[in-house]
């Protein structure tokens, strides 16, 4: 018997401090980076995307692999990454957390028009607020002095 499964997360991190440094012009080298990591890690990357901010991953995660350890890999690839190759002036790092959520493969076009359409929303949204409507949409108890 094989082992068949769908994960399906969106994974949301912000720049240290929130720090708006992620300019729109090296995101897609960043993006292909993450995609690349996620792909030798056999995780299936449907959309990625963010603003200056923070970033959204939406990708399943294959079974061998845990949430945490993927978010680590991949934070602590891409920042090394990043300060390589100079991609964005002023990068401290990310911030230490993160959010992952799981969604029914029913919620993918959904969740793929969402990520793809960041600029657009945060025009009107901030990434806090945001955020926290995710942790209360998915009934996470939070306490809103650690969301810096």
């Amino acid at each position: 018997m094989g082992t068949y499964t769908q994960l399906l997360y969106q994974i949301v991190f912000s720049t240290k401090n929130r720090q708006p440094i992620l300019i729109k012009e090296n995101r897609k080298e960043l993006f292909k980076y993450i995609w690349g990591i996620l792909n030798n890690k056999n995780c299936h990357l449907y959309r990625i995307n963010g603003v200056s901010d923070h970033i959204h991953i939406i990708t399943h995660i294959h079974p061998t692999h845990s949430v945490s350890d993927l978010v680590k890999i991949v934070k602590v690839s891409r920042g090394n990454f990043i300060k390589s190759k100079k991609l964005f002036t002023d990068f401290e790092g990310w911030q230490d957390g993160y959010g992952a959520f799981t969604y029914k493969i029913t919620a993918l076009d959904r969740l793929i028009e969402y990520v793809k359409n960041q600029e657009k929303h945060h025009k009107n949204v901030s990434y806090k607020e945001e955020f926290i409507s995710l942790l209360e949409e998915h009934k996470i108890k939070f306490d809103e002095r650690n969301l810096l």
